[in-house]
């Protein structure tokens, strides 16, 4: 492998600028991250006091601006770190070298959004997990209900997951598909500047559309006008994408001339790009919303169990995958049509073009869905309830708008960033083979969709693990925990449940600090193993075999991983939103919203862990890929197979190490616990249900009273 320095008296500071540029691209994306928690954290109460003491506008603009601090923040930071180690790298180096510094700056802040991404779904969905199961199946009381010791934990994971996981995942797709189409037209400097200047188009539209975000619709919670609400927050989105044409169309005319061809060509793919993301989310938004079908359905297969609710959610799903794959084929194949592989890195720089307002917008719905609970901790009045369960079921929306988006813009910044790794695997000359009929590549084909359903597996089990140990400790704490007068904190929750309300002498305050300690601990030990999975396999892959059977692993993840993504996404969405329609239908203490609740909570993993996680697992290989791609240029196969197999021992070696240490492993997280209550009645109840007595309902349903339809065998 030859070093990118051109001169032997430079070769040695290779390394470190790579290794700066690591550094760089961690901390721009962790900051971003940082930044949008800081502002959505504040921004929950003051959305709060707004809805409070002003108007359903009052409370939008401020959730808005809450979310913009995370959408502007993200695009800023990215184009600002770009653009500085674009310079500082120049020196000794030509534009092509330079750029492939930057290839361990997007690997920087993949990294980053990996743990983000990861840690930070399986954070949010513990918490939720055992919120909903404990508290609102089994004790009855509401989602934010402040005796729920879980509900801290749930509010706080909604911005680890949602604010910064969103932040940190777009943030990677937004630097791959310049850092992609930059390497492709590295050697020209008209087609290096085009996504540079996209970028800086993007985000002035993006800045302009902004100041357009009120609305006029009152806050009559779940009898709100929806498509009214929504359109107050997409109206800037359409401003800013009508003016970032308007903008490509000038940079294309400056750039390459008003009569060349090829220039309308560059801009036909931003066109092409951009409304593939719009329709994506409209296409999402058909199959998650409560106001369409396929969530009618769910909800209605909800009168005959959980069991129906989870099958029909999983069709949902799979249906779902559909349009937007055949929305991202019209695309990839016009874009190639029109420019080749460089059209497709530019309709992907085209999607995320606006990306700091479609992010603002999606960054919303946490800030949103928090100053929902605060009202409810806090006992504010009803009509303040109304105002922000109106801008929380638009943040539903938002939010499923958003997965969509970021599936569809983590696929063609993966494949923009796969066709720099052909082209950078092919600098010496030597010509290769990537006919999909080689064995070669098959087998990595076959081996990278795999991957897909082993990295989505290992975080289902993880929120698992962590769910079954919430759960554990909210149980606990409802048997246990007590006030000065010796009453529990579930006698406080059945007294509130049976009077409306309870005295601050009466009331038990539950620990929310070891819920919250659960969800950090169990976030950070379960992401380590995905991580390194992750990371390891395109090594293994490229140094024990080659650069084609890496390149047939990148093709095959690429493809299983965008299905599983936009199938999790949907059918979690789905599961959700028929829970709020129970919700607005006033089904919610019904067996029919329980078997939705159920449902909801199986999709919690799908949509927020797993499914969202799959887009860094694509992008974060295809990464890895570029970075190590001039060590595999003009490599024959199995040229350098003792490193690979290096890696694959000490990728053994460390999975030997995570099973040691029950990260890796089958047994029950509450496997003692259970055991021990074998073969005592006395101590059933604590590993069952936190309610001493058969919930209202349950006993009457099963015995038949309340459906001829149920049977007891």
């Amino acid at each position: 492998a030859k070093p990118m320095a051109k001169d032997s008296s430079s070769k040695a500071t290779d390394g470190v600028r790579s290794a700066f540029c690591l550094i760089i691209g961690a901390f721009m994306s962790g900051l971003s991250g940082y930044i949008g928690m800081t502002v959505a954290t504040d921004g929950n109460v003051r959305t709060t006091v707004a809805c409070a003491a002003g108007t359903l506008n009052d409370g939008l603009k401020v959730a808005f601006k809450a979310g913009a601090a995370m959408g502007f923040g993200v695009v800023g930071l990215a184009a600002l770190g770009l653009s500085f180690l674009l310079i500082v790298m120049k020196p000794n180096r030509t534009q092509g070298q330079a750029i492939q510094y930057t290839h361990s700056f997007g690997f920087g802040a993949s990294s980053i959004a990996l743990f983000a991404r990861v840690a930070g779904g399986i954070y949010t969905k513990a918490a939720d997990v055992g919120a909903d199961l404990v508290g609102k199946v089994e004790a009855g009381i509401d989602e934010d209900d402040p005796h729920n010791p879980a509900v801290i934990a749930d509010n706080v994971g909604d911005n680890v997951g949602d604010v910064a996981g969103m932040g940190a995942d777009l943030f990677e797709s937004y630097i791959g598909s310049i850092i992609g189409a930059a390497t492709l037209g590295g050697n020209h400097p008209h087609l290096l500047a085009v996504p540079m200047w996209l970028a800086a188009g993007g985000l002035i539209s993006s800045f302009i559309g902004f100041f357009f975000v009120s609305t006029k619709e009152k806050g009559d919670g779940w009898n709100t006008n929806l498509t009214a609400l929504m359109f107050a927050l997409e109206k800037g989105m359409y401003i800013a994408n009508f003016l970032f044409l308007i903008f490509a169309a000038v940079i294309m005319i400056l750039l390459f001339g008003a009569d060349s061809e090829t220039g309308w060509k560059m801009f036909g793919c931003v066109v092409i790009g951009l409304f593939s993301g719009m329709a994506i989310g409209k296409g999402t938004e058909f199959f998650t919303s409560f106001d369409y079908g396929p969530t009618i359905s769910i909800k209605d297969r909800a009168r005959t169990g959980p069991a129906t609710v989870i099958i029909q959610g999983m069709g949902v799903g799979m249906v779902s995958t559909i349009l937007p794959t055949l929305i991202l084929v019209g695309c990839i194949v016009a874009c190639n049509a029109l420019v080749g592989q460089y059209g497709i890195a530019i309709a992907a720089v085209g999607m995320l073009g606006t990306l700091a307002v479609s992010l603002s917008t999606d960054a919303y719905g946490p800030v949103a869905d928090n100053a929902g609970g605060l009202a409810e901790m806090a006992g504010l009045g009803p009509e303040v309830r109304a105002k922000t369960d109106s801008l929380d079921a638009l943040g539903n929306t938002t939010a499923a708008m958003g997965k969509g988006f970021a599936v569809g813009s983590a696929v063609l910044t993966a494949l923009s960033l796969l066709a720099a790794f052909k082209e950078e695997v092919t600098h010496s000359g030597k010509v290769m083979s990537f006919d999909i009929s080689d064995p070669i590549l098959l087998a990595g084909t076959l081996l990278g969709a795999m991957l897909p359903f082993f990295f989505a597996a290992l975080t289902m089990m993880s929120v698992g693990k962590a769910a079954a140990e919430m759960i554990q400790e909210v149980r606990r704490q409802f048997r246990e925990i007590r006030n000065a007068k010796g009453n529990t904190l579930l006698q406080a929750i059945q007294h509130v449940t049976a009077h409306g309300s309870i005295s601050e002498e009466d009331d038990v305050e539950p620990d929310s600090d070891r819920c919250v300690m659960i969800s950090t601990r169990s976030s950070v030990k379960e992401m380590i193993a995905p991580g390194l999975y992750a990371v390891f396999t395109p090594l293994i892959a490229g140094f024990l075999v080659s650069a084609r059977m890496l390149m047939g692993l990148l093709a095959g993840c690429i493809g299983s991983a965008a299905m599983m993504a936009i199938m999790m996404g949907n059918a979690g969405g789905a599961w959700d939103n028929s829970k709020k329609l129970c919700e607005k239908l006033k089904l919610k203490k019904t067996e029919q919203g329980k078997a939705c609740v159920v449902g909801d909570t199986v999709g919690d993993p799908f949509k927020d862990t797993s499914g969202p996680s799959l887009d860094i697992l694509l992008k974060l290989m295809a990464m890895v890929s570029l970075l190590i791609a001039p060590l595999l240029d003009g490599n024959d196969d199995w040229e350098y197979w003792y490193i690979g197999l290096i890696i694959l021992v000490l990728c053994i070696i460390a999975s030997l190490v995570l099973m040691y240490l029950k990260i890796l492993t089958w047994q029950d997280p509450l496997g003692a616990v259970g055991d021990s209550s074998k073969g005592d009645s006395s101590n059933e109840a604590p590993t069952t249900s936190v309610v001493p007595t058969t919930p209202p309902g349950v006993k009457e349903a099963w015995a038949g009273a309340k459906d001829p339809a149920v049977t007891v065998s």
